[in-house]
């Protein structure tokens, strides 16, 4: 949608520094963003007091982010608000969303069901319902891969569209000196953690070093397990294709990955793929035709076989492959499924800056705007001083009248009637004033109305008094 320059506010749990395929999507994905113009802005954990994620501490949780997310929202009033995560910063940008009307987009970026019951066994039923109403409202889930579409489609949950990756095709380069290796490497790079599925890769008979850039809570045990794999730990980004030119197989063991931006950053440096035909590999290397050779990698249930047949495979053609996903085509597709978070015309509260207060400091500010009112009705309006007056005098008549205590609290509600009838006429005036001293006849009939309703309000509340008297004086 975006042909012009938006203000865009994007919420994500996962930031730096994290080094994740969500962190860098939305690296990549924002600074494409800018400088195409777009003023872009992001909440993220580093703003919040956060804790770190059970059984994932690399993730920090901000801690009750809700009156903080909602004032980030306030003032920077987006144009359009995207939503990349289901943690607490999301569910804290969703909550406000819906109850303020705003229109929202959203991302699936991880099986998050499946992970959750690969570390806890909670049925996915379970973790479904949880994402079907996190995505509920969303006017669209941004996806990475047409089968992840097909899944949330299956589950009902909300809008899916297709949002594919890309890859950095100057960073993750050939090395046109590489020389071939004595034994093969096998090289597998990412989280080192259950839900990675790496003993898949780790146990296999191959012919050939294997080698692991990452780390993660199951790194110590598979370090004992498997003494002889070469675990060289974490890595930055520009010092990955580094370690791919060096590999002749890239190993992705994952089967809950949606995507797996590796798999493309080792592509792009000519690094064929070997897989499991699952979610994510059928999508980026793809599953050729019984007539064509695999392009970018091989996918196969037997992953050494996998292996294997990827050796054979020219690095040339797989870079050829892998330089069919660009950041800049991805990103066009992001701005394609952005929503307004409002219509131009409409009234959000977001845009009231004096709606910002709750709790005890909106009752404090309440009460102090109260009592300025008062102050400025006394000082300026006679006809409310001169109602004061009058209440000063019929209220002490109510209390010390010998009527009932019912008759006593009508008498006295119908003084305060006619003060708050009295001081909202007295708003109207103001507000009327505010537009324009000019006479109009629009601008005096609202006058008269005001003044008609203060009218009444006297009327009726000596009606009552006259009432209660001649109840007293002449009882029946």
């Amino acid at each position: 949608m975006a042909t012009k320059q938006f203000k865009i506010l994007i919420v994500s749990d996962a930031w730096y520094p994290q080094v994740n395929g969500v962190v860098r999507t939305l690296t990549y994905t924002r600074n494409i963003l800018t400088s195409r113009g777009h003023e872009v802005t992001m909440i993220t954990p580093d703003l919040f007091r956060s804790f770190p994620c059970p059984t994932y501490p690399e993730i920090r949780l901000a801690l009750f982010p809700s009156a903080r997310v909602a004032e980030i929202i306030r003032e920077t009033a987006p144009d359009i608000l995207h939503i990349a995560t289901e943690g607490p910063l999301g569910m804290a940008a969703r909550n406000y969303a819906v109850r303020h009307n705003l229109n929202f987009s959203t991302a699936y970026h991880t099986r998050f069901p499946e992970y959750v019951h690969s570390r806890t066994m909670i049925p996915l039923s379970l973790t479904y319902m949880f994402i079907r109403w996190f995505h509920k409202h969303s006017k669209a889930v941004m996806v990475p891969t047409p089968t992840v579409l097909r899944d949330l489609q299956t589950w009902k949950i909300g809008n899916p569209v297709y949002w594919p990756r890309g890859v950095e095709l100057d960073l993750f380069t050939p090395d046109d000196k590489r020389k071939p290796h004595k034994k093969p490497i096998y090289l597998s790079v990412g989280r080192v953690a259950v839900e990675k599925n790496l003993e898949a890769f780790l146990s296999l008979d191959l012919d050939g070093e294997k080698w692991v850039v990452g780390d993660g809570p199951a790194m110590k045990k598979l370090k004992a397990k498997y003494p002889d794999v070469n675990f060289i730990g974490t890595k930055s980004k520009e010092d990955l294709p580094y370690y791919y030119n060096l590999a002749d197989v890239f190993v992705f063991p994952s089967k809950t990955d949606t995507f797996g931006l590796v798999l493309l950053e080792a592509m792009a440096c000519g690094v064929p793929v070997a897989a499991f035909p699952v979610t994510g590999p059928i999508d980026v290397v793809g599953m050729p035709e019984a007539s064509q050779a695999p392009q970018g990698g091989v996918l196969d249930h037997d992953l050494k076989v996998a292996c294997e047949a990827a050796l054979s495979l020219p690095r040339d053609k797989v870079r050829a492959y892998a330089e069919t996903f660009s950041w800049d085509a991805a990103t066009s597709l992001f701005e394609s499924h952005l929503v307004a978070s409002r219509a131009d015309t409409t009234y959000n509260i977001i845009d009231n800056p004096h709606k910002g207060n709750k709790g005890i400091s909106r009752a404090m500010r309440a009460a102090k705007n109260s009592i300025a009112g008062l102050v400025f009705a006394i000082n300026e309006e006679s006809a409310f001083r001169q109602e004061l007056i009058l209440a000063l005098i019929l209220v002490p008549v109510a209390v010390y009248l010998p009527v009932t205590y019912m008759e006593k609290t009508v008498m006295i509600a119908s003084v305060m009637l006619v003060l708050i009838v009295e001081l909202l006429n007295s708003s109207v005036e103001a507000a009327i004033d505010r537009i324009s001293f000019d006479h109009h006849g629009l601008s005096k009939r609202a006058k008269d109305y005001g003044s008609a309703a203060v009218f009444l309000a006297l009327a009726l509340c000596g009606g009552i008094y006259a009432a209660v008297l001649v109840s007293f004086l002449w009882p029946v």
